[in-house]
């Protein structure tokens, strides 16, 4: 097990979680990125997680090297896996983190077993690999190694332009077995992106990270997700991010708007009533259920489209149908949800 010692983290005494057997060892860093952040150093037993057929996703397995995740977003669809570590889906989610240390060892152990077909890993499925603890812990570049080694094919989901660090690996996994990013791009709205998701990198810089990796031959797209019903959902906000993609070239944009699962409604509501107070009666009405009804979901599909006409970069019949799919955070297989997050609007 690697020791990090050169991150110069404080070590507090190690404490127990659910579903990993040793200990964790618990440290924190005297850093202000990561001030009010602790960490839980963990083994995992295993490192490939399989995707049940039944959740409909576009993917059959995945690879989380953190639990939680330092961007704090409000709307976070994996907030309620935190709860299977004895931590609460709120603040927990933010500053507790769980940081799988040994998941490179562990992936290349079983890209090495007879029974491994070398199917399609997913990265950035349920919380962010390129959270700002990749910095320091550097996790997502062994495993992308490991994967590199093996010439397994592979995608990430992120809201960080830190993925640019790896760019040389991409251009080798794109080369040999296969490689897709997408960068998660809600809105380009300033306010909106400084109350909604606090502790993400600016929403330009990830469209920049766009760019630069198209420019090295990276298939990129974009998903807009999420898209807040009458927060982020004007034309005009939406025209703005569809134009800088196709700015930056990006293979496709996909609107996922807001989905409101139990254990994430309980988080986001609170905030929708100090930030945006005359929306509380629309979303009470629109989120009896997780979705908002069909109609108000088609209405912010066809905007998008709409947008999308005006640049003939996007073409809907070559957009790749994983992308269209791909949620911003998927379901853990434990409580299965709908496959997708469905558009909505006002």
């Amino acid at each position: 097990m690697q020791t990090f010692s050169d991150l110069r983290g404080q070590r507090r005494p190690a404490t127990d979680l659910p579903l990993f057997d040793a200990p964790a060892t618990v440290r924190t860093f005297d850093a202000p990125e990561f001030r009010g952040i602790t960490f839980y150093e963990v083994e995992a037993k295993s490192i490939l997680n399989h995707v049940p057929a039944a959740s409909g996703m576009p993917f059959e397995w995945t690879i989380n090297v953190y639990r939680g995740c330092s961007h704090a977003c409000l709307y976070c669809f994996a907030r309620p896996s935190h709860t299977y570590l004895n931590f609460d889906a709120g603040r927990d989610f933010e500053t507790r983190i769980v940081v799988k240390v040994n998941a490179a060892e562990v992936l290349r152990r079983e890209l090495r077993r007879p029974s491994w077909s070398g199917a399609h890993v997913a990265m950035g499925t349920n919380t962010d690999p390129y959270q700002r603890c990749e910095g320091r812990y550097r996790l997502t570049r062994g495993v992308l190694e490991a994967l590199r080694d093996h010439a397994n094919p592979c995608s990430i989901l992120t809201k960080s332009p830190l993925l640019l660090r790896d760019l040389d690996l991409f251009v080798e996994l794109a080369a040999t077995a296969g490689f897709t990013a997408n960068l998660s791009i809600g809105t380009l709205d300033e306010e909106v992106w400084r109350r909604s998701e606090p502790g993400t990198p600016h929403p330009k810089a990830r469209m920049a990270a766009v760019k630069q990796l198209v420019r090295a031959g990276i298939p990129c797209g974009i998903l807009m997700a999420p898209i807040l019903p009458g927060i982020s959902d004007s034309p005009e906000q939406l025209r703005a991010v569809v134009r800088a993609a196709a700015d930056a070239g990006a293979s496709h944009v996909t609107p996922i708007t807001l989905h409101l699962r139990r254990g994430v409604k309980e988080e986001f509501m609170p905030w929708l009533e100090q930030a945006y107070p005359e929306l509380v009666p629309d979303y009470r009405r629109l989120y009896r259920g997780a979705n908002a009804p069909r109609a108000v979901r088609e209405a912010i599909g066809e905007r998008v489209r709409a947008a999308k006409r005006r640049h003939r970069t996007f073409d809907p019949q070559t957009d790749p149908p994983a992308a269209r799919r791909l949620p911003a955070s998927p379901p853990p297989p434990a409580e299965p949800e709908p496959a997708t997050q469905l558009s909505l609007g006002l």
